[in-house]
């Protein structure tokens, strides 16, 4: 639910200043819709123009999320965006090669051979998802299956010295480094006066309490935090949320008011 009032004072906050203002997304659930099959997800119809128009009116725009950086590259096109994959251990660079954190490059063939006993060794029902620099075990079609699974992720994570790390129907194995997109947040933005975020899982209420964190400091920062609650948002979420919506496609239509607010109008 939006409330007006609060979306206008925000609208015309960041109008005043749209040119050291950053809008920060992320991906699954937030952009695109979420899908049973992780491979199939696709931006919600009108995003990429949305975030096209966007970008020409204000100071940076950013796709944070858990994906690779090279999968949100192939869906986010040639919009002229940042892109922070994996929380942050890979990134595209300014000519479009994909960046990896030195610290967890190491663990690259780790996860190579993790992928292939997890096919292996797992029930065909459960979707995994390499994604170089960790391997996603996907259940939402096979709830039946999380417990198998946990037990086969956390004896995987002790026998490699990866991470089990427990999501939303998924359970993703990791290096063994802390990176959360709180700290891509707080980098990206160090130069910014105003940032909007949008994201829908607990994997971006780092990122909300950084900004939150930023603007309790500075009072000349500004913050919004856009939740988007679908049925398997959690209630730290909307909790640490200004703004609340309902699915990707009302993001579109709040983005294109934004655009609406931050173009300049013509006598």
């Amino acid at each position: 639910m939006i409330d007006d009032l609060q979306l206008t004072t925000a609208l015309e906050t960041t109008a005043r200043q749209a040119e050291r203002c950053g809008f920060f997304f992320d991906f699954d659930g937030t952009l695109s819709p979420l899908q049973d099959n992780p491979a199939t997800v696709k931006p919600a119809e009108g995003a990429i123009t949305a975030i096209s128009q966007l970008a020409a009116l204000v100071g940076t725009i950013a796709v944070i999320s858990g994906r690779p950086a090279g999968f949100l590259h192939q869906q986010t096109g040639e919009l002229p965006i940042s892109r922070f994959g994996l929380y942050g251990m890979e990134w595209i660079d300014e000519q479009g090669e994909i960046q990896t954190d030195p610290e967890v490059e190491p663990f690259l063939p780790v996860f190579v051979e993790i992928e292939r006993r997890a096919r292996a060794e797992l029930d065909p029902s459960v979707l995994v998802e390499f994604k170089r620099l960790s391997v996603g075990l996907h259940f939402r079609t096979a709830p039946q299956q999380e417990g198998g699974i946990t037990e086969w992720a956390q004896k995987i994570a002790a026998e490699y010295g990866v991470r089990a790390l427990p999501g939303r129907m998924v359970i993703e194995l990791a290096p063994p480094v802390h990176r959360d997109k709180g700290a891509v947040v707080r980098a990206i933005a160090k130069d910014l006066s105003c940032v909007w975020y949008f994201g829908d899982d607990l994997g971006d209420v780092p990122a909300m309490l950084a900004l939150r964190e930023r603007a309790e400091q500075d009072p000349g920062f500004t913050s919004v935090n856009v939740a988007v609650a679908n049925t398997e948002t959690v209630e730290e979420v909307v909790a640490a949320a200004d703004i609340v919506v309902a699915s990707p496609h009302d993001v579109v239509a709040l983005l294109e008011r934004v655009v609406a607010a931050l173009r300049p109008t013509t006598a």
